[in-house]
């Protein structure tokens, strides 16, 4: 059973998981040191701890704990209790949500296993080795790539690939945003931007790259039979021209006519993502 610890001073060092939740270089440099990760908020929280992570911790507000304690029930790890003025003074914001819980992170599976269907959740390696996958290039802002894979988790993609700079799908902000999506669809991290397309062709994927270019065929026209992988780019500058060359064909989102006279030719990134893992769904 979790134990109940009140604590009152912002400083104590059991509380360090936790500390300046906002300020991302320390955040990475704290999470990579010690492999964890923090979720924010009951649900999320639930879907952390479903999907296999220990905990090492749980802050709360002592209001929380009468609706979590099914789940403190079963944890052998320390809840701190704290006040809203104390919790906000750690973390650098007033916590909403009321429950904050620091996680272990699960190895991730490298590109070539995540494709063969050697790793990922339960239910997505019964379901056999994935054929739709999103792939992003770059995308650094950490509330686009947990919306990203919101949309993949409810319109049925079944993986994602980040490029070595993608912004991390764990840190607080993009779990959040995901509402918890981050658990439910398997991913794989690149280590080699220049060569690891070539791993996705090799294992069957035909790769369309998303473009806002008149030129690129309509997306839905595109052929979608077999292994497909869609590669999305940054939020400013759209897919590298490297990664646009080696794609097997590029594609766009047909905008209306009046939006182009108006100079709109494109959508952002997250509603893009939205439009195409639904044609993907359907192919």
């Amino acid at each position: 059973m979790a134990r109940l610890v009140p604590v009152s001073d912002p400083a104590d060092p059991r509380l360090a998981d936790y500390v300046r939740l906002r300020d991302v270089n320390l955040r990475k440099s704290l999470e990579a040191e010690h492999g964890l990760f923090v979720a924010e908020g009951e649900k999320v929280i639930r879907r952390a701890v479903g999907a296999g992570h220990a905990v090492r911790s749980l802050l709360m507000a002592r209001r929380w704990a009468e609706p979590l304690s099914d789940l403190l029930d079963g944890l052998d790890a320390p809840v701190y209790i704290a006040d809203d003025a104390t919790m906000e003074d750690l973390v650098g914001f007033q916590v909403h949500r009321g429950a904050l819980a620091s996680l272990e992170r699960l190895p991730l599976p490298t590109v070539d296993a995540l494709v063969s269907g050697a790793a990922g959740r339960a239910a997505a390696a019964a379901a056999g080795p994935p054929r739709r996958v999103l792939v992003l290039e770059d995308l650094v802002d950490h509330g686009n790539v947990g919306a990203i894979f919101r949309c993949a988790a409810a319109l049925g993609v079944d993986a994602v690939v980040l490029s070595p700079r993608c912004a991390d799908p764990l840190y607080r902000r993009a779990v959040k945003v995901s509402m918890g999506a981050v658990f439910a669809i398997p991913y794989a991290r690149m280590t080699d931007w220049h060569g690891d397309l070539g791993r996705l062709r090799a294992a069957g994927f035909t790769l369309l790259a998303l473009t806002p270019d008149q030129s690129a065929v309509p997306l839905e026209k595109a052929s979608l039979d077999g292994r497909v992988a869609l590669l999305l780019g940054s939020e400013g500058g759209g897919l590298s021209s490297r990664w646009l060359h080696e794609a097997d064909e590029a594609v766009r989102i047909g905008m209306s006519p009046d939006a182009m006279a108006a100079g709109v030719d494109s959508l952002n990134v997250v509603a893009a993502a939205a439009i195409v893992c639904h044609t993907l769904a359907q192919g």
